[in-house]
């Protein structure tokens, strides 16, 4: 979803982490300015603040999900090891072998098969849950996105384990396809953004890091882009007024070819920009109102309800039927 909070469920995932600690999971709630039973979607600061507030109580950045403690100061670290990486790939496998020494088990890899890349997970015993694998991606993926500067969409998100309760909420959270029970747990985007440049200093570590965790829990966003122009262009008008390419490129003023290349080096394709808006809004459409599947594939722009289907499907593994009755179901 484009909105900026956490689900509820996450926060009582949070609140079971330090119950298998032995830990009273009110008095932490409570320094984080939440109540102890959290029934209402959170902002990222508030459950950045309880993130801090669990890793002191628990000496755990990692709340206690991993092979042994991700001891406080963990993320600062992981950070200065990737900033003066030359290019994201370097700074993703530099992530991957700290977070292997901090965390022992699990332990990543990035592979890249053809036009993708994949980071997978291994673990030495069963699968973890769901939260786990989640915390994981939301260190490494939001890490990697303020590194070059830009958000950087994911094709796929496998879990070895099986669904939590409310599945739904995982595939709003990733924006992408989501799939549980799978032989290894991996986070998968296109290949060629490995190549992008970081480009950060020590002063924008600095402020990245006071503004941690609450920055990496909601999909990153970047406002001095081509990418960042055209998604308010389009956002400004409904689906079905959106120009082609061609009248894009003339309004802003800027020959068709030289914004195919200028996208392209920023990691987009103007049909890519109008699939995240078209999957965020039809997530959003789906989950909060009643509205025809067919009259909200016709909003969309699209020609026939069979070909929302398709890539409603393609985008978050289910059919928009499935994905409103599970958002109902996990709201009631």
């Amino acid at each position: 979803m484009e909105r900026r909070t956490i689900s509820p469920l996450f926060v009582e995932e949070v609140a079971d982490c330090l119950r298998r600690a032995g830990i009273p999971p009110g008095p932490i709630f409570a320094a984080a300015g939440l109540p102890e039973v959290v029934r209402e979607r959170v902002s990222a600061a508030q459950f950045g603040a309880l993130w801090l507030a669990v890793a002191a109580a628990m000496d755990d950045e990692f709340f206690g999900l991993g092979g042994r403690p991700m001891r406080p100061g963990s993320f600062t670290l992981l950070c200065h090891a990737v900033l003066n990486a030359d290019t994201l790939q370097q700074a993703l496998n530099r992530a991957l072998r700290f977070l292997k020494v901090a965390l022992d088990d699990p332990a990543g890899e990035l592979r890249i098969e053809g036009e993708l890349a994949r980071i997978v997970l291994r673990d030495k015993t069963a699968p973890r849950s769901a939260f786990a694998y989640r915390t994981f991606w939301i260190v490494v993926h939001g890490v990697a996105c303020w590194l070059v500067g830009r958000r950087l969409p994911l094709r796929r998100v496998d879990f070895a384990c099986g669904p939590p309760a409310v599945a739904a909420d995982y595939r709003s959270f990733f924006g992408a396809p989501v799939r549980f029970g799978q032989p290894e747990s991996a986070l998968v985007f296109d290949a060629r953004f490995l190549a992008l440049r970081t480009n950060r200093t020590e002063r924008a570590l600095k402020e990245f890091l006071r503004r941690a965790p609450a920055n990496i829990l909601v999909r990153y966003r970047h406002d001095a882009t081509l990418t960042a122009a055209i998604r308010t262009t389009l956002r400004a008008k409904p689906p079905t007024a959106w120009p082609n390419f061609e009248t894009l490129a003339k309004q802003m003023k800027i020959p068709a070819s030289t914004l195919r290349r200028r996208l392209r080096a920023e990691g987009q394709t103007y049909q890519t920009i109008k699939d995240e808006i078209r999957r965020a809004l039809a997530i959003r459409w789906l989950a909060e109102n009643q509205k025809p599947v067919g009259d909200i594939a016709a909003d969309l722009g699209f020609a026939e309800p069979s070909a929302f289907h398709r890539a409603f499907k393609k985008w978050m593994a289910r059919s928009p039927g499935a994905f409103r009755r599970e958002s109902v179901a996990g709201s009631s």
